[in-house]
């Protein structure tokens, strides 16, 4: 067994569907970051997900683009988003209620609504839908073992490299950073501040729905080639749990969300050792949430040291 392991960490194929993996986790799990900083826990990830997969195939099945696909794909992940914050910030509802609510429907409504279009049972066999391109990326794509693993992936799995980029300014650099943590903090103090909390909230809830599209049409158009039932297989709700182990930070995002590419792609390299196929499925989920288990319980352990040299008057470099 520790000769296949050795095996698998060594090959750059592995570590490829590592980063294919960790893609659809990372985008939305820098939602969930965002959403949380400005105070609102969007829950309805997952519920985005599912839309913009189903959006995204049958857009790009009938226009025959799937950029078209991509962006109907993103607006349906949108709408999801706003209809949580419209519960949420203007009816006064439990955003974590409505979010769960939303992701119920979500997994449902999908299937009923590619049957009633397409008469297909599960999967959208019977659509030509279209795939995002794969992006070769000159000079990276000839480094040995590195080019492999890097060069080559889908498009998505750039963009959600570039997200890490895009929140860690929003969050750190912009002024609307410094509002969207005053609102996460007191929300009467922003507003005494002159902030809008109600418009910030939805500017997060905007960004998160739109990195969740994104990992959506990913899981459908790039990851596999169709939509099937229940495709983001429990993602949001990981992303939730994810954003904990990330520290409300777009860097940190990076390492929670490879906790779950990491596993999910031994899982698929298990396949051959005879293990039983429920099993396999419950590794990812199970290694991620004892891995964010130990994580949390490691930092709360350094923060309350640092608290208690605080308190003792020591220095805490």
């Amino acid at each position: 067994m520790m000769e296949f392991l050795a095996s698998v960490f060594g090959s750059s194929n592995y570590w490829f569907i590592v980063v294919r993996s960790t893609a659809p986790i990372l985008l939305v799990t820098l939602g969930a970051v965002i959403t949380e900083q400005a105070g609102i826990k969007n829950m309805a990830l997952e519920g985005s997900m599912l839309w913009a997969a189903l959006t995204g195939v049958l857009a790009s099945a009938w226009t025959g683009s799937p950029w078209l696909g991509l962006a109907a794909g993103v607006a349906a992940g949108v709408a999801i988003a706003l209809i949580l914050g419209l519960f949420a910030l203007k009816l006064d509802a439990n955003a974590v209620l409505v979010g769960i609510a939303l992701n119920l429907l979500s997994t449902g409504g999908t299937v009923f609504v590619l049957f009633s279009i397409t008469g297909d049972k599960g999967i959208s066999s019977s659509l030509p839908s279209k795939v995002l391109p794969m992006v070769s990326i000159p000079l990276l794509r000839d480094i040995p073992w590195l080019g492999k693993v890097l060069s080559g992936q889908n498009l998505v799995v750039y963009l959600a490299a570039a997200a890490v980029v895009v929140i860690h300014v929003i969050l750190n650099k912009m002024t609307i950073g410094r509002r969207i943590r005053a609102t996460g903090e007191n929300v009467e103090a922003a507003r005494a501040a002159g902030i809008d909390p109600d418009r910030i909230k939805f500017f997060t809830l905007i960004v998160s729905g739109v990195l969740a599209g994104l990992a959506g049409c990913f899981l459908s158009m790039g990851y596999t080639s169709n939509f099937t039932s229940g495709i983001s297989a429990g993602r949001g709700y990981v992303a939730n749990a994810a954003q904990v182990v990330a520290g409300g930070t777009a860097v940190g995002s990076i390492f929670a969300a490879l906790i779950f590419g990491v596993t999910d792609a031994l899982a698929t390299f298990l396949q051959s050792r005879g293990l039983p196929p429920e099993l396999i499925q419950a590794l990812p989920y199970a290694v991620t949430i004892l891995g964010f288990v130990v994580v949390t319980l490691i930092r709360d352990k350094r923060e309350a040291a640092r608290k208690l040299r605080l308190f003792a008057g020591k220095d805490d470099r």
